[in-house]
């Protein structure tokens, strides 16, 4: 029977997976864990990926999933009809096990089978990677869609452009995609209309991604000894599709809090275009940044990071609810009905709902005042630029540093009144007080690949070190909150309510030397979560009754639930050296800290 509802689909796809032998494993954080290269997990292979480079899950070879992902680089654009920030991903992976044949039969089954999709084996389309260079036609990919009963006329073979991905860097595993679309009852364009052309007659489906080569240093692709499978199905877009409705917003993932909203202003949805935006806007916003909150490692607003972007989301998700009319305090409300919503499928928001609706009070009374302030002096700054229509930079610093105006919101105020904004002034005097720049925001959310070189190996492992540091000096309330490594620090913030002493300082510091120097090996257990928490473990315990996860173990010193990667003794990090302990956000306390030279450079 065709899904109706996102649950529906949800309990469907993983269903359908778990039946050709998949474990189902639990949606990973929205935020990365030791990854400074994006903020948010953007995608569902993004969590994954160690083990697509080879390393052994501990779930086994085929697995599946459903995804919370955080895309930020189109905020702009939300309130048109398909921008969302927050998605949920349906995916299923190949670890070197099952590839072409039975991913292609199983797509097929999935979408045509009445026990499933049931879509109209006549009005789906397919899409092939045609060949580069070395890289031939897949023609095998498309010899299997019609063995499976495909018309010719429905594969398309396109370019890389649209039917390759990767690597995530300059070298690394990639290969040929497949994807899937159904065929709208909209006239072709042309005489050469197909999925490339993006006029709408194609709306994609699914994503098949074959991962079969490995990319060289020197441009070069080496077919790789262990193949992967990589697929991903949008939830939201895909209950969108299957119901005949126009967006994303009409679907039972969004009513509910649109419904809300409509009590709340006593406006309704579809009353105008400009009302409609307003009403998308404040929907999505507040979703993710419910979800961004209520995460396990769940951040506040801040001016940096994460945070920043949470705090673009929440305001400008209060100026469009003010524009609606609802009163002070709507954004809690609305958060309520989120999760209420999807507090059965992802009970970390239940569980984090005092923290959500505490950060989104604090965040929605500050702005409120000062948008007020903000936007008379904004008409003011207008009433002075005469024939000038471009505001220029220092005043539009002089918004976000006086009257927290993002630059975004400078923007689309101006862009109401027909103006510009000197973006590259705003910029200069933003970077002098060394915050998130739009520019800097949009290169960070490219993504790619963690560095698992082996000093941030080391720095990871320090981590470890340092939070069963602070437990001991600090108590057993200290929880981490998120870390971030590059290749020449680590940044690790916990919860804590105070600033440190600079005696209890000096004691996490000299701990966490003392037990690099017992040099104690490093041990890695496969387990279930009950076993690990019986033995003491801590972590982000994320994973589902009977999920089996990695257990690492560092002497008496420290014993975590993380997928890695890590040293094999305690004495490879040298020594570690706290350069700063600083606040973070309110109740979260962030330290910054360095470890001593590679001993195997």
């Amino acid at each position: 029977m065709k899904p109706q509802t996102s649950g529906e689909l949800r309990s469907m796809w993983l269903n359908f997976f778990k039946s050709k032998g998949h474990a189902v494993i639990p949606s990973a954080s929205v935020i990365p864990e030791n990854d400074p290269t994006v903020l948010f997990t953007t995608a569902g292979m993004h969590p994954l990926v160690p083990y697509l480079l080879g390393s052994k899950h501990p779930a086994g070879t085929r697995l599946t999933d459903v995804q919370k992902c955080i895309r930020t680089g189109d905020i702009d654009e939300v309130g048109d009809a398909s921008h969302l920030t927050f998605f949920e991903m349906l995916g299923n992976w190949s670890l070197g096990d099952y590839f072409k044949k039975e991913m292609i039969a199983w797509s097929w089954e999935f979408l045509t089978s009445p026990d499933y999709l049931g879509l109209d084996k006549d009005r789906l389309a397919f899409t092939v990677f045609e060949g580069e260079g070395e890289i031939p036609r897949d023609d095998e990919a498309a010899g299997y869609w019609m063995e499976n009963g495909v018309k010719p006329e429905n594969i398309y073979y396109l370019s890389r452009e649209h039917n390759w991905w990767g690597p995530a860097g300059q070298t690394g595993p990639c290969g040929p995609d497949t994807e899937m679309f159904i065929i709208t009852d909209k006239e072709p364009c042309g005489p050469n209309c197909s999925p490339a052309c993006g006029c709408g007659r194609f709306l994609e489906i699914w994503n098949d991604v074959f991962m079969q080569y490995n990319k060289t240093a020197d441009g070069r692709y080496v077919p790789l000894a262990k193949k992967n499978v990589d697929t991903g199905m949008g939830l939201e877009r895909t209950i969108c599709t299957l119901n005949g409705v126009k967006t994303v917003y009409e679907t039972d993932a969004f009513t509910g809090i649109i419904a809300k909203i409509a009590e709340l202003s006593g406006k309704h949805y579809g009353d105008s275009e400009a009302v409609t935006r307003a009403f998308r806007i404040v929907a999505d916003h507040l979703r993710t940044a419910t979800f961004i909150m209520g995460d396990p490692r769940g951040v506040s607003p801040s001016n940096v990071d994460q945070g920043y972007v949470l705090r673009r989301l929440i305001r400008r998700a209060v100026r469009y609810g003010m524009e609606l009319g609802m009163a002070e305090g709507f954004t809690c409300e609305i958060a309520g009905v989120i999760i209420a919503q999807y507090a059965d499928v992802y009970p970390e928001l239940r569980q984090n709902e005092a923290f959500v609706l505490e950060q989104l009070k604090l965040e929605e009374s500050r702005f409120a005042r000062t948008l007020r302030q903000g936007e008379r002096e904004f008409d003011k700054l207008v009433s002075r630029l005469g024939e000038s229509r471009v505001i220029d930079g220092l005043s539009a610093f002089h918004l976000y540093d006086t009257y927290g105006f993002p630059i975004e919101m400078t923007r689309e105020l101006a862009a109401e009144h027909g103006l510009t904004v000197d973006e590259k002034g705003f910029a200069d005097h933003f970077a002098a007080h060394q915050k998130l720049s739009q520019a800097g925001a949009e290169q960070r959310f490219k993504g790619g690949l963690a560095d698992h070189s082996v000093q941030t190996t080391r720095l990871h492992t320090a981590t470890h070190l340092l939070h069963a540091a602070l437990r001991r000096v600090l108590g057993d309330d200290v929880a981490q909150k998120g870390s971030n490594i590059t290749a020449e620090r680590l940044r690790f913030d916990f919860k804590f309510g105070r600033k440190m002493t600079k005696d209890e300082i000096a004691q996490v510091e000299a701990l966490v030397n003392e037990w690099i120097q017992a040099d104690v090996p490093i041990t890695m257990k496969e387990t279930t979560v009950e076993e690990a928490k019986a033995e003491g473990a801590i972590g982000l315990f994320e994973s589902k009754y009977g999920e089996r996860v990695r257990m690492y173990t560092m002497g008496p010193y420290s014993k975590e639930i993380c997928g890695g990667p890590h040293a094999t003794h305690t004495g490879e990090l040298v020594s570690f050296k706290i350069q700063k302990e600083e606040s973070s956000s309110a109740g979260v306390r962030r330290i910054k800290a360095v470890i001593g030279a590679d001993p195997n450079p």
